[in-house]
């Protein structure tokens, strides 16, 4: 899949999760329990396959998208920093290989980004459960 198209899925799904949880606030508890599970489940899905991917591919690019995950600034000041470098010092091919561990780079934090967003949701619509709780506890003093 393109990057501007995992992009594109990104928007795509953070919208479909904002305008679930603006839904929820209007519906009744029973159907608000139900998306927060599947939403629950969904983020799960997502962390579950981010880990078999991450365990499945041993290879420099998850060992530096790992490193991503621990100090994402540091990430950004580092990849600034040798992409500038690289690209005064190295020849096609280096930049070729370059350019495809970036791509790497690109797509999984797009999938962390993916799965962020299911956490997202599910965060969300576990606070409106929560609170239509508390009402209905309140309402019943």
């Amino acid at each position: 899949m393109a990057l501007s198209d995992m992009l594109g899925e990104l928007a795509q799904r953070a919208k479909e999760a904002e305008d679930r949880a603006r839904a929820a606030s209007a519906e009744a508890k029973d159907k608000v329990r139900v998306r927060a599970d599947e939403a629950s489940d969904a983020a799960r899905t997502k962390a579950d396959e981010m880990k078999r991917r991450s365990n499945a591919t041993r290879n420099e690019a998850s060992d530096h998208w790992r490193q991503v995950q621990a100090d994402w600034a540091r990430h950004v000041e580092v990849a600034q920093s040798k992409f500038a470098e690289m690209k005064a010092e190295q020849d096609k091919a280096w930049s070729q290989m370059d350019a495809d561990l970036a791509a790497a780079d690109a797509e999984d934090a797009v999938r962390f980004a993916l799965a962020a967003v299911e956490e997202a949701e599910s965060a969300t619509l576990d606070a409106i459960l929560a609170q239509m709780e508390a009402d209905e506890v309140s309402s019943k003093r």
